[in-house]
């Protein structure tokens, strides 16, 4: 399977498994180079990784990222994740937290808060779609071309093919809260209080069930708030140095 990943930086590695798109870019992971080793592999399915029909759940995305650190020949690490790339980072730690130094979870899905229910992303108009990303949307503008070209298009196609393929396999959300106690190292959980995608009520709800968890909630920010705010990106760097 063809694995792309970008890397800059030295120090203690940081991972980072991005979320269920890629368009926006990873500009706002810059500063943290200056105190790590970043690493930020495309998922399979993603980006400039290829595809993976086989891998249909978490877990064998959690079994692929095994060999991809094997072969990165690294033993333990920080690691981060978004949205979708957040319930994986969630999933992985379950499982592994011994590979695992310090754990960010940023606005992830997963948890069942029916008072604020998730947006249903198959039901919202494509062209809609990033209005309900970012608070200002002046954010990922630049990201976003007026005129789409269709390879533009088909990899949005395929990146949201590939989000629905795992969703669809783990969306049962009801087991999350057994396991969860098993998240033995510090964690940090990171959401934009403007979040259209996954409310911010989420977060109590996911550091009710991790042992120790802290929340930073970031203010007139959206589910991006990495790009969207620089002081959570400065958050996630101030914990884990």
């Amino acid at each position: 399977m063809r694995v792309v990943l970008l890397t800059s930086g030295a120090g203690d590695p940081l991972v980072f498994f991005h979320g269920g798109g890629t368009f926006h870019g990873f500009d706002f992971a810059r500063p943290w180079a200056s105190q790590h080793r970043v690493i930020i592999p495309y998922h399979p399915g993603w980006g400039e990784s290829g595809d993976a029909p086989n891998l249909t759940s978490l877990h064998d995305y959690v079994l692929h990222y095994l060999d991809l650190f094997d072969l990165l020949n690294l033993d333990r690490f920080n690691l981060v994740g978004l949205s979708l790339g957040g319930l994986l980072a969630a999933t992985f730690a379950i499982e592994h937290a011994h590979r695992l130094r310090k754990l960010v979870l940023v606005a992830p899905p997963g948890m069942h808060v029916p008072e604020h229910p998730p947006a249903d992303l198959s039901r919202i108009p494509p062209e809609q779609i990033p209005s309900y990303l970012v608070e200002d949307i002046r954010v990922i503008a630049p990201h976003l071309p007026q005129q789409p070209s269709a390879e533009f298009l088909a990899e949005r196609q395929r990146e949201m093919q590939s989000l629905l393929r795992i969703m669809r396999h783990d969306s049962d959300d009801s087991k999350l809260p057994l396991w969860l106690h098993r998240v033995n190292v510090p964690t940090l959980i990171v959401w934009g209080e403007k979040d259209r995608i996954i409310p911010v009520e989420h977060a109590e709800a996911w550091a009710k069930f991790i042992p120790g968890a802290r929340v930073r909630r970031i203010a007139a920010a959206g589910h991006l708030v990495l790009d969207e705010k620089p002081e959570a990106a400065q958050s996630v760097a101030e914990f884990l140095s």
